[in-house]
């Protein structure tokens, strides 16, 4: 009954200080128990021993390895979500508006909300794919947002455990009521041909996809947000103290980088928005007529430029007037979030969509 498993050195260093510990640890193979047997252990220490092994088993089985969600992997996993969204709309685009899909009570799904009105096929898909993938942990993951938090099921697969980036309670900082209303009133009225052409099902699972990439991406503000924090305190932690949402504004502002964000995004969309014709050697020039284009590319600059980032941004000056112990609002539902959240529910009005 042998089985190995790699323990550290550290029962072997008399001075604790200079141990090494975590993923730096040096690292030897001990077979349990056929080894400890071997080398004279008493049956106290080849319990130790067992101990030892099992705790290194669940710590294994318990925690995510990836370093998705540690500071230096932050720029490469926006970079990554910038692809999802563009892709997820290339596919939306394909298909009509379907306006059946956002109407509540348009489509007779078995699916009503808190007041009891029937959903629309939106959110009853939304809601039901969210119950699959909370079951399954999505949501005790820290860059992950349900639409109805309200309603995350039991998990099925034990929790993991993630490394800690954020400041505790940062979950409760959700903003997808304003994505939604955003990516249905503004943006699949511009990706998408007006009319029915009766795809609803295959229509809404691109709708849902859409969603949680954007979801994901604006709520990656919080990552962003403590990264700059830890990288300029000195310039933050006084316009915390004072609460100055506008200074914190200024401060994560940077209007060269956001710009090289959207050409960026432009010319992606460029790329991925054409067939691909192999005996064209010439780059795809953004500026191309729109029947070039699934989506033209400048409406897809104009989602990060107008939404994208300015959301974003919301989220990175909430979680920092929170980053300090102490203050009177619970994060997500601070005054200054309510009335810019209103700001953009205004602006989507104003738009007429």
């Amino acid at each position: 009954n042998c089985f190995w498993v790699n323990l550290p050195f550290e029962d072997e260093d008399p001075n604790p200080s200079s141990r090494k510990t975590g993923a730096g640890a040096m690292m030897r193979t001990w077979c349990s128990p056929c080894t400890s047997k071997s080398m004279g252990k008493t049956r106290n220490e080849r319990k130790g021993i067992g101990r030892r092994i099992r705790a290194v088993q669940e710590e294994r089985r318990s925690a995510d390895l990836s370093a998705k969600l540690t500071l230096p992997g932050i720029r490469e996993s926006l970079l990554r979500q910038e692809d999802s969204i563009i892709f997820g709309l290339l596919m939306r685009a394909q298909f009509q508006h379907d306006d059946v899909i956002y109407q509540p009570g348009a489509v007779p799904v078995p699916g009503f909300d808190a007041k009891g009105n029937r959903m629309s096929l939106l959110d009853y898909v939304l809601r039901e794919t969210e119950q699959m993938h909370g079951k399954l942990r999505r949501y005790t993951s820290p860059d992950e947002h349900p639409f109805f938090p309200e309603d995350v099921p039991a998990l099925v697969l034990p929790p993991l455990q993630y490394p800690k980036v954020l400041q505790d309670g940062s979950e409760t900082l959700n903003i997808n009521d304003t994505v939604k209303k955003m990516y249905t009133h503004i943006l699949i009225q511009d990706i998408t041909e007006p009319g029915d052409d009766n795809n609803h099902g295959s229509a809404v699972m691109e709708d849902v996809f859409c969603l949680q990439a954007l979801s994901r991406r604006i709520h990656y503000g919080k990552f962003v947000a403590e990264a700059k924090f830890r990288d300029n305190q000195d310039i933050y932690l006084p316009l915390i103290q004072e609460q100055d949402a506008q200074g914190i504004l200024d401060a994560l502002t940077y209007l060269d980088q956001e710009q090289r964000v959207v050409e960026r995004v432009r010319t992606k969309a460029a790329i991925f928005g054409r067939d691909v014709r192999p005996s064209s050697n010439s780059m795809p020039d953004p500026s191309e007529q729109a029947d070039a284009y699934k989506i033209h590319p400048d409406k897809v600059a104009s989602l990060y430029a107008q939404w994208v980032m300015p959301l974003t941004k919301v989220v990175q000056v909430e979680y920092l007037l929170h980053r300090l112990p102490g203050c009177s609002e619970r994060l997500g539902e601070s005054t200054w979030l309510k009335s810019e959240v209103a700001k953009y529910d205004g602006m989507m009005h104003i738009t007429g969509h």
